[in-house]
């Protein structure tokens, strides 16, 4: 059975917690889009983890971890990180890597840091990890697709052609120095040398597993609402976050798709720009970050602190609906807990039209929220196992967030180890 674990918002939700969750029992964890340029942070028995490449599935010994073709590939960043998690005692994971992954060079983090200094104050908050100038080559077909490496005579001419595009580029509107043909094959070469282990057909491999019964868990990065389609453009990311694409990005058939859990968290918070209507300022915003998380709302990526607000019903629905979820996980419930009134934001004014359908971008940006608001349950609530064991006020909360989605909440985390759990 092929499940998918994908979030609700601007990412940052807490898909990391819910993968380690269900990789347990999991045989095969598929990372199907996206770069490093997002983490997932994981509690467990080994410790506390960022990951930004690997799948979060790789703290158990009987799963295999996949890096699909749909991936932005950080070769060294990946190597890294594989090295980061066995130095904490973690054991080796299984890791297979697809032929058909296109890969992020030095030259695509060069351009993404190049760019966003020349925009200025209209930068996109790129975490500058080359995502956007990689998947800008993949589709004006001037990437770098790991089978090619295996292919000296095609390296060669290929370095050639690429080295002359960006160089125009690069000396006449960023004003720095060429890229020289013989640095990138030799950057090339180490990447060879690291991956080739690693490297296989994933969709073959992916195919029999599903023939066998395997259970699959697709593992997406950010959430629906910086979707390049259906998220706030031009505010997004590069690549599909919805499951729709998991089937894409990792190479199965669509209808193989049986699950959809779509994270979402019982408040809001963003990294980087765009629209963002829920959101609250000063100290307000500094209490609910401190005590947010797992330790502070801060990018897993960057460190930078998170934008934050409260719950966003519009923008939360519209974000279930778009990745077709069967099940909502609702996470960081626990961090609530201080508030006498936990205000919701149910519906957009926009020109003073109120509305509960999630617009574009352009209407987006003049939309206010219509704010509704809960009692709160003034305690604790991490440790519970069973759902009628939360407080009154708690379970109200959730079933209000669930009415006005019109998805079926059935996980709720209520902190941040892997057992911090409650099934519905």
């Amino acid at each position: 059975m092929v499940k998918a674990v994908v979030g609700a918002n601007w990412g940052d939700e807490g898909k990391g917690k819910i993968t380690d969750m269900l990789a347990k029992e999991a045989d095969i964890i598929v990372r199907f889009q996206g770069g490093a340029n997002a983490g997932h942070t994981i509690v467990n028995d080994y410790g506390k983890f960022a990951l930004h490449s690997l799948p979060s599935g790789v703290f158990y010994n009987h799963t295999t971890s996949i890096i699909g073709n749909g991936v932005a590939l950080n070769i060294p960043v990946l190597f890294k990180e594989i090295q980061s998690i066995v130095d904490r005692n973690v054991p080796m994971p299984k890791i297979l890597v697809s032929d058909r992954a296109q890969m992020v060079m030095s030259y695509h983090i060069l351009f993404d840091q190049c760019e966003e200094e020349r925009l200025g104050k209209n930068s996109f908050g790129s975490t500058k990890s080359g995502i956007a100038p990689f998947y800008s080559d993949k589709y004006a077909k001037i990437g770098f697709q790991v089978s090619e490496l295996f292919d000296e005579e095609l390296l060669k001419e290929k370095v050639e052609r690429v080295c002359e595009t960006k160089n125009v580029i690069l000396e006449h509107l960023y004003h720095k120095p060429a890229l020289k043909p013989e640095d990138l094959l030799e950057e090339l070469h180490s990447y060879r040398d690291m991956v080739a282990p690693y490297v296989c057909d994933t969709s073959a491999y992916l195919y029999e597993a599903i023939k066998a019964g395997k259970n699959i868990l697709l593992e997406g990065q950010l959430g629906s609402l910086k979707d390049p389609d259906h998220g706030i453009y031009p505010m997004v990311t590069s690549s599909s976050t919805l499951a729709a694409y998991g089937a894409i990005g990792a190479g199965i058939p669509p209808y193989e798709i049986k699950k959809i859990i779509t994270v979402c968290k019982a408040y809001s918070s963003a990294v980087g720009a765009g629209a963002f209507v829920s959101e609250i300022f000063g100290d307000e915003a500094d209490e609910l970050r401190r005590r947010g998380g797992d330790g502070g709302e801060f990018g897993a990526t960057t460190g930078r602190p998170r934008r934050m607000g409260w719950f966003d019903i519009v923008a939360s629905k519209y974000g279930c609906r778009i990745q077709g979820t069967t099940d909502v996980a609702f996470t960081v419930l626990d961090v609530l807990g201080y508030l006498d009134e936990i205000p919701v934001c149910v519906a957009y004014d926009i020109d003073g039209e109120i509305t509960t359908d999630f617009p574009t971008t352009a209407k987006l940006e003049k939309a206010k929220p219509v704010i509704e608001k809960l009692p709160g349950w003034k305690c604790d609530i991490r440790g519970i196992k069973k759902y009628e064991d939360l407080p009154e006020n708690c379970r109200k909360y959730i079933e209000f967030v669930e009415e006005k989605i019109g998805f079926p909440i059935t996980m709720v985390s209520n902190g941040p180890g892997r057992d911090d759990i409650i099934y519905r």
